[in-house]
């Protein structure tokens, strides 16, 4: 029920921050090309390629992330495998980037990836559980492959039964004769 709606909220800012941050790396990047500016020796031309590189690198970061918020809110589910993986690292960066702003930039910028990290993370744990079926107090139909009457199935217990049902006991290996 809330996923969806913070779903859509984390899409649009991490769309936002993917322009936001490719686009200050690339302007970074013009003006150390245009000073010809050099940090400790370092080449100027191999800092404006590496802050170029960096610009398309987080950019396309952030919105292959948004790419999965987005498909979390298209699709009503949660994300599962590499989708799941880029929101919880998305929302790591998103906790030292706030903790980088509280040291240099300031509150507002550390309150906003401070929301931003909860937002991920309200993401990633809320799951909207679908509701079950009530177990019935009628018998089972015990007619298997093999047809009504199964010796062996009337040999098995009822609690092996019941387990075989369970998430947490697989089904019994098939066996050969």
């Amino acid at each position: 029920m809330i996923r969806r709606p913070v779903a859509w909220i984390v899409a649009v800012v991490l769309f936002a921050e993917a322009f936001g941050v490719a686009l200050l790396n690339w302007i970074m990047a013009n003006v150390v090309d245009g000073q010809n500016m050099s940090l400790a020796g370092l080449d100027p031309d191999a800092m404006v390629m590496s802050s170029k590189v960096g610009a398309v690198v987080f950019g396309l970061y952030f919105a292959l992330c948004g790419l999965v918020a987005l498909l979390v809110a298209l699709r009503d589910r949660q994300p599962a495998g590499l989708g799941r993986i880029l929101l919880i690292s998305v929302a790591v960066v998103h906790g030292l980037l706030a903790a980088v702003a509280w040291a240099l930039i300031g509150r507002p910028q550390f309150v906003f990836m401070v929301v931003m990290l909860a937002l991920i993370v309200l993401l990633l744990v809320t799951y909207d559980a679908q509701p079950q079926p009530t177990p019935s107090a009628d018998p089972q139909d015990t007619d298997g492959p093999e047809g009504p009457g199964d010796p062996e199935a009337a040999e098995e217990p009822k609690d092996a039964q019941e387990a075989a049902g369970s998430p947490l006991t697989p089904p019994p290996a098939p066996t050969t004769p």
